[in-house]
């Protein structure tokens, strides 16, 4: 389950939602005894396009590790948003964000997540392919095996995916419509 703990709001004296005030969702899992616990976080804010280019969706993951004081970060960048493109966590690189790891196997499946051994392991994690903003996305999501252990962990990327999705249109600039099946939403909760 996605939660949205920051608000996507402009920043001061602009239409935009920027990085220094970006908005955030907290991605939680099952803890057990029907209690939901924080696993990871994602900010995503809206990043100006250079000369000739468009604006994209900018974003930050990190991964909550229990019973500490800090997270760790697993995926920072940014995705056009006129476009869209690939939410992507994949350490397969020589140097994958050197700020640690990601999570091996769930040892006891659904709530164990982030329990694992943040060091050497590298690999494919997850992607999620996103469309534009303005547009009505079904993203598909992929998850490396290795990351999964029982359906509540692949729900937890679904979760993760839906907020990527979600946050391509929260960023939009605020002085365009939103597009038309949010815009319904929107009627309905004002009457």
């Amino acid at each position: 389950m996605a939660s949205m703990v920051t608000p996507f709001v402009p920043s001061p004296g602009t239409d935009r939602v920027s990085r220094s005030n970006p908005g955030a969702w907290l991605i939680l899992r099952p803890a057990g005894d029907g209690a939901w616990e924080p696993w990871a976080r994602l900010e995503c804010w809206r990043e100006r396009g250079g000369a000739g280019a468009s604006d994209s969706l900018g974003y930050h993951f990190d991964l909550l590790v229990p019973g500490a004081d800090h997270a760790v970060a697993l995926a920072d960048s940014s995705i056009p948003s006129s476009k869209g493109g690939k939410f992507a966590i994949d350490l397969t690189a020589a140097q994958p964000l050197s700020r640690g790891g990601t999570p091996g196997c769930s040892p006891r499946g659904s709530g164990d997540l982030s329990n694992w051994p943040l060091g050497n392991y590298r690999g494919f994690v997850m992607s999620a392919a996103v469309q534009g903003e303005g547009r009505c996305s079904k993203p598909t999501v992929e998850v490396g095996v290795a990351h999964v252990g029982c359906a509540e962990d692949a729900a937890a990327f679904v979760a993760l995916a839906a907020a990527v999705d979600l946050s391509m249109d929260a960023c939009r600039l605020f002085s365009h419509r939103l597009r038309k099946e949010l815009s319904h939403l929107r009627a309905d909760l004002l009457r």
